[in-house]
């Protein structure tokens, strides 16, 4: 088999403004944060103030190393699992998908509520959410996210 080499170029089209530098934050789940897209994107959001909720894809920018596996949350009682089994920030290509809601639209700024990303995070990508195309209702996790205290799972996903 030929290796190739592959160069991919993607630009923020925006960035996240919060109060938050630490992503050991415990309380996402009701952090409100603003999403300020670059004056240049402004009429690509026509039309998502009318959606609850959406995806938002970032580049998670903070110094970390790579891992290839982990417990999750460091959690001893819990399996080491492959970093893909996880949502943890260090992954090899640290990208984030979050799923947030949307509280309002003016011009180029979305306030979002639920986005476990720290402040200056890039945003990449934004999509709607759509129940009937992104709901899966007889989905499976393994035990060990169950494990997780209601606390954790509620701060954000099980890393």
């Amino acid at each position: 088999m030929r290796k190739t080499k592959t160069s991919l170029s993607i630009s923020p089209i925006g960035y996240v403004k919060n109060d938050v530098r630490d992503i050991k934050f415990h309380n996402w789940k009701h952090l409100i944060s603003r999403l300020v897209i670059k004056d240049r994107y402004v009429e690509a959001l026509k039309g998502l103030e009318e959606f609850s909720h959406l995806f938002l894809i970032s580049r998670l920018h903070l110094p970390g190393k790579v891992l290839l596996k982990r417990h999750p949350r460091d959690r001893q009682d819990l399996p080491e699992v492959g970093i893909f089994a996880t949502r943890s920030q260090m992954r090899p290509n640290r990208l984030g998908l979050h799923l947030v809601q949307l509280l309002t639209r003016e011009r180029n700024e979305l306030v979002v509520v639920g986005l476990d990303a720290v402040d200056g995070t890039p945003l990449l990508d934004i999509k709607p959410y759509i129940p009937e195309q992104d709901v899966v209702a007889a989905a499976t996790v393994p035990d060990w996210v169950r494990k997780l205290n209601p606390k954790e799972r509620e701060s954000g996903a099980a890393n």
